[in-house]
Formats: C-alpha cells, structure tokens, sequence
C-alpha cells in the first residue's frame, strides 16, 4: 500500500508567534494521527523555478491516513491557532509503491 505524506511550503511567516503555537499543538496531534515528520524546515537548495522555502515533509502509512489527520479534531485546532500567521502551499500526496 502507498503511503501519504504532506508537503507543506511555507512562502512567508508574517507572525511566528502563531506559528510557534500552532507548531505546539500540531506536532503532537500529527504523531497521535500516525505521521512521522521526516523534515522540519532545514537548509533547501532551490533550482529551476523553485524556491528556497521553509519545508516541511510529514510520512504517514496510507494516503487515507493522512487525509485523516488533516481533518482531525487536533489539527483543526491546530490550524485554528495559525490562522493568518504563515502563507503556506499544503498538500497531500500518494507516495509510489
């Protein structure tokens, strides 16, 4: 079965603050939902029309889990808390087999 994982760019942080909080409740709804974060910001080389953004690379064991997580009552909350703090480009995705 494919894993899911979550991508999440960050292309601005307009309030870290927010950010800190939402990092606080979101990490461990994240391990209570089963995902396992394999990069948490760090350096990033961009090439082509990339950009060199903060990174965050969250494996979880099937894609529906990590669907599931996201929709959690925990992440919701967590979400809630970051509210307008970052500019972030968020997704999920199906890993191969």
């Amino acid at each position: 079965m494919p894993k899911g994982y979550w991508v999440s760019v960050y292309r601005t942080v307009s309030d870290p603050e927010k950010l800190a909080a939402y990092n606080k409740l979101a990490s461990p709804a994240v391990r209570a939902a089963g995902g396992r974060p394999l990069i948490l910001g760090g350096r990033v080389v961009a090439h082509d029309a990339g950009i060199a953004e903060r990174t965050v690379l969250v494996e979880f064991d099937s894609f529906e889990q990590a669907v599931a997580a996201r929709e959690s009552a925990a992440y919701q909350e967590a979400l809630a808390v970051l509210a307008d703090g970052v500019e972030r480009d968020f997704r999920i995705v199906e890993g191969i087999d």
